[in-house]
């Protein structure tokens, strides 16, 4: 558990009076997609990442220097770290309750608001240890503090009695967390050793001065049962391991660690590690404050913008004047690169943090790389001559495929013969241009009034598409509604399908918002995921998200997506004067063309959907489709048997 008083620094004030109080506790249990993702495999392992970022949060605040991850024999999860100790005295808002109870017990509770606990962390939210608390049967927090060992117990959410002092600590520290995932939610999904082993490793990459060590008692035949993670080098360490034996045009990898205090007098700082390869594909991971950040953001955009501005500010100065021509898309293409910045008050999107907002992050990451950057492509010529040549390779050959693409489009459209079905968009290029699906032509007559007719096609369908698995090749060939798709992407199916010859950049699935829309949209993506995999590979298929409901009161409007969104709003109200009228869209066809851009067709007020696979477990994905949309109903009616307990309410 945890470790020795004298292993750790000297700990800061952090008291109850640390722990602020939003808000009172939210029905998680009710809806626990609005704060973890959903109830499938990748929402309980998330469950992991929420408690073990409020010991990494310890320990990058300079609190703790050892963390211990185990998976226990009954699929339970123990975290411990050696730092300062959650409060368990009384807090001064709940008098009758201890700081610990309150942070596991209510949302939007915790020490990280006001940053006077933490300059920078992971879980700002307040809510991940309260959310575990809610969709665990068993949790048990034991805390080693001022010599002491207390502990609290709950279940579902609601402690089972107060914090009580449980023996003496003389020589120990910390907090240690026990929790065991609930079935009721998670149905038969258990923690994965494999899994919670690469998690693990990966958050020690991201901070140097931490050690943590692993242990399964679950031995899947792969995966080390005891490990210790240390790496002194930190993203460097990591890009060397993941790229392996990979040719590589740089011997040393460009990477380095800049604190923000340097230029902008701000805690935090940034560390990054890149090489380019012609042996694989290029990636971005990325992080902020330990947390993993798998649609990028600001840090990101930042990042490379530095590495853009001074790859050509280097072409420049040794007289390639092709170097100009270098975009960003280029310098991804085989740069594989590590980003992980830490920031105090971060704002992400969404409760899973897939993707940061915070505007400042793009500025304070671009100008802390570029500078270093120019020195290391000044100093090292050789690396620097061999990234530059490759990259100018890498744009010559993309404005040659633009410019055969712009020719293959021309002849493409006119080869097309869909006058009734497609509306086409009048952009050349394929970059930027999206094509929407619909359902029907009252969806495709709003959708042309709402559409940007430079970038934006439609395509409606008639009916539900073919449910491609299970069906001969022929009779997939042969469909009118799969050969309409077909012919208006510009690309065929299975072994024939080529991502060159895709017309758009963005393939979006605007169905609508009902049990119907859903089961098109379903079958749709089956239709890509079996027949063109390499489309949703390329982040190229999404799914529009159409508003349920319009709410109206006086001059003031909103949009809601669900019910509960909708109740949420009827209960603070729109700030404008008079009656709310509630208003529900039966369908994307009784949406006018001004409420249809609004929401769903504008990209600067709509809500998009990428559909990805797990990179972690491809195969699993493949299942699932299989066991939902294949020809054995026994498999479709074992997963509702499973599932419906998660069902909460039908839209008929």
């Amino acid at each position: 558990m945890a470790d020795d008083l004298l292993s750790t620094p000297a700990a800061d004030t952090y008291d109850a009076s640390s722990i602020e109080v939003l808000e009172g506790l939210e029905p998680v249990r009710q809806r626990p997609g609005m704060y973890i993702g959903g109830t499938d495999e990748r929402a309980l392992h998330h469950m992991v990442a929420e408690i073990l970022d409020n010991s990494m949060d310890e320990a990058v605040a300079g609190h703790a220097n050892r963390i211990e991850v185990t998976l226990n024999a009954d699929y339970s999860v123990t975290i411990t770290d050696n730092g300062r100790g959650i409060p368990i005295d009384p807090h001064p808002k709940f008098p009758d309750k201890s700081a610990l109870e309150v942070i596991l017990c209510t949302l939007h509770a915790g020490g990280k608001f006001s940053g006077k606990a933490y300059q920078t962390s992971g879980g700002l939210h307040g809510v991940g240890s309260s959310v575990v608390n809610a969709l665990s049967d068993s949790l048990v927090v034991q805390v080693a503090k001022n010599k002491e060992l207390f502990e609290q117990r709950f279940s579902r959410g609601l402690p089972l009695g107060p914090v009580e002092k449980i023996g003496a600590a003389p020589n120990k520290r910390g907090t240690f967390v026990t929790f065991h995932a609930d079935e009721q939610i998670f149905g038969s999904h258990r923690f994965k050793p494999a899994r919670l082993f690469k998690l693990v490793r990966s958050k020690a990459y991201l901070f140097s001065g931490v050690e943590i060590r692993w242990k399964t008692l679950i031995d899947d035949g792969e995966t080390p049962t005891e490990a210790t993670f240390h790496f002194p080098g930190g993203l460097k360490d990591y890009l060397t391991e993941v790229l392996g034996k990979s040719s590589v045009y740089a011997d040393a990898p460009f990477a380095g660690k800049v604190e923000f205090r340097e230029k902008f007098n701000a805690p935090g700082y940034v560390e990054w590690a890149i090489n380019w390869t012609p042996s694989r594909d290029g990636f971005t991971q990325s992080y902020c404050n330990t947390v993993p950040t798998p649609e990028g953001g600001t840090h990101v955009a930042g990042f490379w913008s530095a590495i853009l501005k001074g790859i050509k500010a280097y072409g420049e100065l040794v007289g390639n004047k092709k170097a100009a021509q270098i975009t960003r898309d280029d310098l991804m293409a085989g740069g594989c690169a590590l980003v992980s910045c830490f920031i105090a008050d971060p704002a992400f999107v969404g409760q899973t943090k897939d993707r940061l907002s915070t505007e400042a992050a793009s500025k304070m990451v671009e100008n802390s790389v570029r500078d270093h950057f120019d020195n290391w492509l000044a100093a090292d010529t050789k690396s620097a001559g061999a990234i530059l040549d490759f990259l100018v390779l890498r744009a010559e050959e993309r404005l040659r495929r633009k410019q055969e693409k712009e020719t293959q489009r021309k002849s493409a459209t006119k080869k097309l013969r869909l006058p009734g079905k497609l509306t086409d968009c009048t952009s050349k290029d394929r970059a930027g241009t999206e094509l929407f699906i619909v359902e029907g032509d009252s969806a495709g007559g709003s959708g042309k009034g709402a559409r940007n007719r430079v970038n934006q096609a439609l395509l409606p369908l008639k009916g539900k598409i073919l449910n491609v698995l299970g069906a001969a090749s022929n009779k997939i060939g042969t469909n009118a509604e799969i050969r309409d798709l077909c012919e208006a992407l510009g690309v065929g199916t299975g072994t024939k399908f080529n991502l060159d010859d895709l017309r758009y950049d963005k393939i979006i699935i605007m169905t609508d918002a009902d049990v119907d829309g859903a089961h098109i949209a379903s079958l749709l993506m089956t239709f890509f995921f079996t027949q063109m995999r390499p489309l949703i590979d390329g982040g190229h298929l999404y799914l529009a998200c159409p508003p349920l409901f319009r709410l109206t009161q006086g001059a003031k409007r909103v949009y809601c997506l669900d019910e509960a969104e909708r109740d949420a709003w009827l209960e603070k109200g729109l700030g404008g004067k008079g009656k709310i009228d509630v208003s529900r869209f039966k369908g994307l066809g009784e949406m006018d063309a001004k409420d249809l851009k609004e929401t769903t067709m504008d990209p600067a007020t709509r809500k998009l959907i990428r559909v990805t696979i797990d990179e972690d477990e491809p195969g699993e994905t493949g299942e699932l489709v299989e066991q939902l949309m294949g020809k054995k109903p026994e498999l479709r009616y074992q997963y509702i048997q499973e599932n419906a307990k998660f069902v909460e309410e039908l839209d008929v």
